[in-house]
């Protein structure tokens, strides 16, 4: 019986190397067509998806190992490094755990214009994935490796690649480009919020942020979303002027939470490039066989085109929506008065609202943490015709800092589709409860409930 099993191994095995053998060959046969660029993509993706590396989970060896190719890389394509080979080491506190300890890695191309070159764009992608486990089959139990080819190989390759084609034409972008690789995004965008609040000295100077997460599937998937900021939306509408390989749809659904919502935090203006959502997400079935190399190549090359042009716009673009002030004065219906209310990525009840934006981007401030201030802050605004939240205000205030907090966030909203009376389309008023609860966890300490 023993025996039996044995042949049927040697027999697969023998079977998994011929096959290897011929997919080989096929693969190499392939490749003499490859430009220089795919190559590169390719081999930055054999880097970052290697077994070795076991899934890059964040605090892991795989991840400093992903965190050094990166130095290595873009020191090698021309970029001035701002942190070492280890890269910008940081804690992440895990409430029962161990401290989490991870890094960024980042560095800058700069720019020519001198009243210009010390604003940045920041372009990042995430270097982390969910790491490994074990699965069990016919009673063994065996390694089950989660590569991350499309989240995010594949958006860290075409950043690497796209720091060196900025380095190489730096003469044509008059703001400084930071590059930088995120640690421990999969715990909450911990390496985006701490570049932002304890790395980055100049963080006041970020004009805007591009977030590579997710760039392997078909350039007709490819799309962008800024949450409705119109001067971001102009910025990618003046690029589809231009002759582009390929074209982002603007979406006003996010395909997946990714680094750009610390930016978005911090009231940066932001855009999120992906090619969205695919089955193969967090599953160990993220492999290099579903990339698309040659549709990579065409979107990179967008991004740069997209890049330049957002460096050398002479007005930086604006986090907050127009006020309506300089409108002229329109009839505000009630948000129960209209015949058709206004929606919400396609909902109207506003309790969508207050659980798909205003409790995700939610940032409870550290002060009123501290001192235990909770409650509830009622908001009422406008949505106006084309679907923009204005005249924002506080009804019933909580506290100052919970006040300022939640008119921050529904400021930020993306757009609605506005509301209509008698087939018109109106202006509308919503108000809104928006909850501030800690819950105590010993003398003199809180945490924000879940």
């Amino acid at each position: 019986m023993k025996m039996k099993s044995l042949d049927r191994i040697l027999l697969i095995i023998t079977l998994w190397c011929g096959l290897s053998v011929a997919a080989s060959a096929q693969s190499g046969y392939s490749e003499l067509y490859d430009s220089e660029t795919v190559t590169a993509l390719k081999s930055h993706v054999d880097m970052f998806t290697a077994f070795d590396l076991q899934g890059r989970k964040a605090g892991s060896e795989g991840e400093k190992a992903a965190a050094a190719y990166v130095y290595e890389t873009m020191k090698k394509y021309g970029v001035e490094m701002l942190t070492s080979k280890d890269g910008e080491i940081f804690g992440v506190a895990r409430p029962g755990q161990d401290t989490l300890t991870s890094r960024n890695v980042y560095g800058f191309v700069q720019g020519y214009d001198k009243s210009l070159s010390k604003r940045y764009i920041v372009v990042g992608a995430r270097m982390d994935n969910l790491g490994a486990d074990s699965v069990v089959v016919d009673s063994q139990k065996l390694p089950r490796v989660y590569r991350g080819a499309n989240g995010n190989a594949s958006g860290l390759s075409v950043m690497l690649e796209l720091s060196r084609m900025v380095a190489a034409d730096a003469f044509l972008f008059r703001r400084s480009v930071i590059f930088i690789g995120f640690g421990a995004s999969q715990e909450s965008y911990a390496g985006a919020w701490y570049f932002l609040n304890r790395a980055f000295a100049d963080a006041d100077c970020i004009d805007a942020m591009i977030n590579l997460d997710m760039l392997g599937l078909n350039a007709s998937s490819f799309q962008a979303y800024t949450g409705s900021n119109e001067d971001m939306n102009k910025i990618l509408a003046l690029a589809q002027e231009q002759l582009q390989p390929v074209l982002p749809q603007v979406t006003a659904a996010e395909a997946y939470p990714s680094d750009h919502r610390a930016f978005y935090s911090a009231e940066i203006p932001s855009v999120a490039f992906s090619t969205g959502k695919y089955a193969e997400h967090d599953t160990d079935r993220d492999v290099v066989s579903i990339l698309d190399f040659n549709s990579m190549e065409r979107e990179l090359e967008y991004l740069f085109n997209f890049t330049k042009l957002l460096s050398n716009e002479e007005v930086a673009p604006s986090f907050k929506s127009k006020s309506a002030k300089n409108k002229v004065a329109d009839v505000v219906y009630a948000w129960y008065d209209c015949d058709k209310k206004p929606s919400f990525l396609g909902r109207q009840d506003p309790r969508f609202f207050l659980d798909k934006w205003v409790y995700q981007y939610l940032k409870y401030p550290d002060e009123a943490v501290q001192k235990g201030i909770q409650g509830r802050v009622s908001v009422e605004f406008v949505i106006d015709k084309d679907g923009s939240v204005v005249d924002a205000e506080v009804s019933k205030s909580a506290h100052p800092l919970l006040d300022a907090e939640a008119l921050r966030v529904v400021l930020a909203s993306p757009k609605w589709k506005p509301a209509k009376v008698k087939g018109v389309t109106v202006r509308s008023s919503i108000s809104i409860p928006i909850e501030f609860k800690l819950e105590k966890k010993g003398k003199n300490s809180f945490g924000i409930k879940k």
